[in-house]
């Protein structure tokens, strides 16, 4: 099948999406399209009659709010079909759970305070977008100390961090039920520019940061302009020249269809993109005992499904995009050590951080050792 068969079956596909999402709603049809009978009227049909039975036999409702574009899972393990099914199977039916798209639920902060006032149960989002609510979770966004996936795996799932940061997301009103990985951040370069090899090549480039204070000091140190974006209107503000890049995953540009937006991206490996999947911690402490530890248990067995899917989404994501003609770099060691001591975690410029998000630096310390233990979530690191 050629390139034109291809683009003509993805419109028929998403044709066939939308009417399903419009008549059945957006969970039969993200179902539908997991199990690949989309395009099946017949089997459209039974997919409907079987999820409106599954919601009407459970006693709990679990909106999770997502993100994720149609067809993600191929380049991004999010897992959102796979979670929904692990929480109806291991709670035996007692939790059904309804996807609720970006359009209906937001992205970003909207979406994690949709998930904090209660408005839906759970949300897929970047970690970052609870450090508004909870900053002690931007330790996460210092640079060069847990970005690569093993690294972040690692942090988020030790001791330290449940004991350093857990308590802080509790009296937020969150619960973390697992951490997808999603790969490092990247230097990500509208089409037109030039690719970003050095330190040099970033003086004066006007680069799209989240509202993170750490990634503002950690662009503003390697000399460019940090420029708050909501992730949102990132696309929009980078094709019309108001940010020149962004700090974006490789994985997340892919789901958001990025392709025609970038003309470079360099594997920087700066800070880790990490996801989550928060949950209102009001709700969570609502049900019963034995469905908070089926739905705890839901959660461990999605996050090690999606650790081993994760080093083929980010292939996947790169050579997709590659095929729309983005450019892919890498730092040289030596351009990346330069990198490093401008703007690397050792910097004193962090230390008030470190402080104030993690209680000392000795505990900082010791998370940064947790970071760099591999423990028996393993996840290779393919890019």
């Amino acid at each position: 099948m050629d390139e034109k068969d291809n683009s003509k079956l993805e419109t028929i596909e998403r044709r066939r999406f939308l009417g399903a999402a419009g008549k059945f709603g957006f969970t039969t049809a993200v179902v539908a399209t997991g199990a690949g009978t989309l395009l099946s009227d017949e089997a459209l049909a039974f997919t409907a009659k079987e999820e409106k039975e599954r919601k009407a036999a459970a006693k709990f409702e679990m909106i999770i709010g997502t993100q994720s574009t149609l067809g993600a899972s191929r380049g991004m393990a999010a897992m959102q079909l796979d979670f929904k099914e692990n929480i109806q199977n291991i709670t035996n039916g007692a939790i059904y759970v309804n996807l609720g798209h970006s359009r209906k639920f937001g992205v970003g902060k909207v979406l994690a305070n949709k998930v904090q006032k209660g408005v839906i149960q759970c949300g897929q989002h970047s970690i970052s977008n609870l450090a508004p609510f909870c900053p002690p979770v931007d330790l996460i966004n210092i640079p060069y100390w847990s970005a690569d996936n093993q690294s972040y795996v690692s942090l988020v799932t030790s001791d330290v961090w449940r004991k350093t940061v857990d308590p802080k997301l509790a009296k937020a009103g969150f619960k973390v039920l697992w951490y997808p990985s999603n790969g490092a951040r990247t230097f990500a370069v509208r089409r037109g520019g030039d690719p970003i090899l050095k330190a040099a090549d970033l003086q004066g480039v006007k680069f799209r940061v989240p509202g993170s204070p750490m990634l503002q000091q950690f662009v503003r140190l390697l000399g460019a302009s940090p420029t708050p974006v909501a992730w949102g209107e990132t696309a929009s503000a980078m094709k019309q020249g108001v940010a020149d890049a962004c700090d974006v995953t490789v994985t997340a540009l892919w789901n958001a269809k990025f392709h025609d937006v970038l003309g470079h991206i360099t594997l920087a490996n700066s800070v880790h993109g990490g996801q989550v999947y928060s949950v209102n911690l009001e709700w969570y402490n609502s049900l019963p005992a034995n469905v908070r530890e089926a739905l705890d248990y839901a959660s461990d067995v999605t996050a090690r499904q999606a650790y081993a899917k994760m080093p083929a989404a980010e292939s996947y994501s790169k050579a997709d995009m590659m095929a729309a003609g983005v450019q892919f770099h890498k730092l040289t060691p030596d351009a990346l050590a330069e990198v490093i001591q401008m703007a690397g975690h050792q910097r004193p410029e962090y230390d008030e951080f470190k402080i104030k998000f993690a209680g000392s630096l000795d505990v900082f310390e010791k998370l940064r050792e947790a970071a760099g233990t591999i423990n028996p979530r393993y996840i290779i690191d393919s890019l």
